[in-house]
């Protein structure tokens, strides 16, 4: 009978444990992006990520030299933008766009060469600005405002 007690309170214990973990496991705005490092990005896009946890929008800019600069901007979870009137068509490879947001903090680039951001706002060609509704909302510039 105590043995049953015993096993019975380790299992609670450890379900209770894999529960709580994801939790901490994701991220605040703070932990990963610089406030102090906004960017305003204007180019095409080169690549959609529709991925969990979190959706990136590849963007490929030319500076004033004509070299091209790749970002890979971090946005909400896929179903979050559902819910916020995207699709997974609403941007294309090639599509024009500017995006608004943050580096991060470690400006070394991703293993794909890209430039980590977090975007705030994605600008279409045809001036139709949709919200990406990032981690930036989580502790981000301008929370609780």
């Amino acid at each position: 009978m105590r043995a049953t007690v015993i096993v019975f309170a380790v299992r609670a214990v450890v379900f209770a444990t894999a529960a709580i973990v994801p939790a901490f496991a994701h991220h605040s705005f703070s932990a990963e992006y610089d406030a102090n490092k906004p960017v305003n990005v204007q180019g095409v896009v080169a690549k959609l990520a529709w991925v969990n946890p979190h959706a990136y929008i590849y963007i490929e800019a030319k500076d004033a030299s004509g070299k091209v600069t790749r970002y890979a901007f971090e946005t909400s979870s896929p179903n979050a933008l559902l819910r916020r009137g995207w699709k997974r068509d609403s941007l294309k490879e090639g599509d024009q766009v500017t995006v608004d947001g943050y580096l991060a903090k470690d400006s070394r680039p991703l293993s794909d060469g890209s430039l980590h951001g977090n975007a705030r706002l994605v600008t279409l060609a045809n001036g139709k600005t949709v919200f990406a509704g990032t981690s930036a909302d989580d502790g981000g510039p301008g929370a609780g405002k």
